[in-house]
């Protein structure tokens, strides 16, 4: 018999509830061990998707009130027998009321042994599998319908049609070589190119999305650039939402990087606010500036701030030259004031430009545009069913290389035999793709990343 696994399934710290779970072949007569329902039904006495109030007690000591529900296989989330503790949040109560359910037989959960046990009992694929952690880690609401449509299934279904019609081109080519007696219609190679050309087109889009949904769930390294006193760390501050970064009227305040994470509409920005970019015989203050100008070459967007009541500086222009084919938005700020700057300059060595006062906060909206444009959020469709891990990403990849190498072989006159072959080993990847073929040691490491109790 399999172990019975207990873990908390909510966060440690206070709260107004805390969730225990229970699942295996033992679990409901572990519960009952240790709760007393206010009506002395026993747990084993309750049909699947049914609660029952009453205490939780441990070697006769009463430890909470609480609120069981009884969850029967296979009608729960990991197949098997399921009992959820709701007993009042904190970390000792929920802490002392596990310690009860280990007391009576169960073991405790590794990490993400709950959703492991649901993928090995056939309750979803393993790209649902990996969605679950997307969930509860999104942190806007494109991550968060991006990962719901991946546990729905929306990934797994665009998945499926590209292996279905690989499984039906390698299927029909068997059986015509194999089985010439039977009259079965010969494939042509214009067909067999249609059916590999579209498999193509359909991986090729899945896998070009893959940056983008990276993006949205993990966020992107964003460096606030440009010459001292030009508004950057006003900027950081209406961003964070607090007062993050110091604000002066004295050149030179910030001397090194302050960084902060923030949501611009549904993309995460990791923010850097740098020291100002400037030619300076301060010792301390160089080491600033040229910390700055490192990590403008490694940000995955810079935000690079120009002084609209001030004509274009040496520095400032030093800086534009540093943009040219960079994934920069230059940002023209004070625009509360009198306009002296060049901005058409500016237009022309970065396309993305927005006019904001980050004192006001004027000028928001156009700059989420931007970012949106640049990284390519404002045109992708989260619930479409985006590839989400690495794992996904290589196995895509892979299937995507054998396809191209069995419409190579074909222009070059291979025969349909090794065609049949490359085009297995695509359908292969594609298996383990889905988990519908795939090895216990990735099975372990796709659910190593997982917290305890999910």
């Amino acid at each position: 018999m399999e172990k019975t696994i207990a873990a908390i399934s909510t966060p440690n710290g206070q709260g107004g509830m805390g969730v225990i779970r229970i699942s295996g072949e033992a679990a409901i007569d572990i519960a009952d061990n240790i709760f007393r329902s206010v009506s002395s039904k026993k747990l084993n006495d309750m049909k699947g998707y049914t609660a029952s109030y009453g205490k939780i007690v441990d070697k006769g000591e009463i430890i909470d009130e609480a609120v069981v529900l009884v969850f029967r296989a296979p009608y729960s989330y990991t197949g098997e027998d399921v009992v959820e503790i709701s007993c009042h949040g904190g970390m000792y109560v929920t802490k002392r009321v596990l310690r009860a359910v280990l007391s009576s037989g169960a073991d405790p959960a590794g990490p993400g042994e709950f959703t492991k046990r649901a993928f090995l009992n056939g309750k979803m694929g393993l790209t649902e599998a990996e969605s679950v952690m997307d969930i509860i880690s999104a942190g806007g609401e494109q991550s968060a319908r991006a990962a719901l449509s991946t546990l729905e299934g929306r990934l797994r279904k665009r998945i499926d049609g590209v292996k279905n019609e690989l499984i039906d081109l390698a299927a029909h080519l068997s059986a015509w070589a194999d089985y010439p007696e039977e009259e079965i219609p010969e494939i042509n190679e214009s067909q067999l190119c249609k059916g590999l050309e579209s498999s193509r087109a359909e991986l090729k889009d899945m896998l070009s999305n893959y940056d983008t949904g990276r993006i949205l769930r993990e966020g992107v390294d964003t460096v606030i650039a440009g010459r001292p006193n030009v508004g950057k760390s006003t900027l950081m501050n209406l961003l964070s939402g607090c007062e993050r970064s110091i604000v002066t009227n004295i050149p030179g305040t910030t001397r090194d990087i302050i960084e902060e994470t923030v949501m611009l509409g549904d993309v995460p920005l990791r923010l850097s606010d740098t020291a100002g970019i400037r030619s300076t015989d301060d010792p301390v203050e160089s080491i600033g500036v040229q910390r700055a100008k490192d990590r403008l070459m490694s940000a995955g967007l810079i935000f690079a701030v120009f002084d609209a009541s001030m004509p274009l500086s040496d520095d400032d222009r030093e800086l534009l030259q540093l943009l040219v084919n960079a994934p920069a938005v230059a940002i023209i700020n004070k625009t509360d004031l009198d306009n002296k700057i060049d901005s058409d300059y500016i237009k022309k060595m970065v396309p993305h430009t927005v006019f904001i006062s980050a004192k006001t906060g004027n000028g928001s909206k156009e700059l989420e545009r931007e970012v949106s444009d640049i990284i390519g959020t404002s045109a992708i469709d989260p619930s479409q069913g985006i590839l989400a891990t690495e794992r996904q990403y290589n196995d895509a990849s892979k299937a995507l290389s054998f396809i191209e190498e069995a419409i190579s072989a074909l222009s070059l006159g291979i025969t349909f035999d090794a065609v049949t072959v490359i085009i297995e080993d695509a359908i292969n990847c594609l298996l383990e793709l889905t988990g519908e073929r795939v090895s216990e040691a990735v099975v372990d490491k796709v659910f190593s990343h997982f917290c305890v109790g999910k």
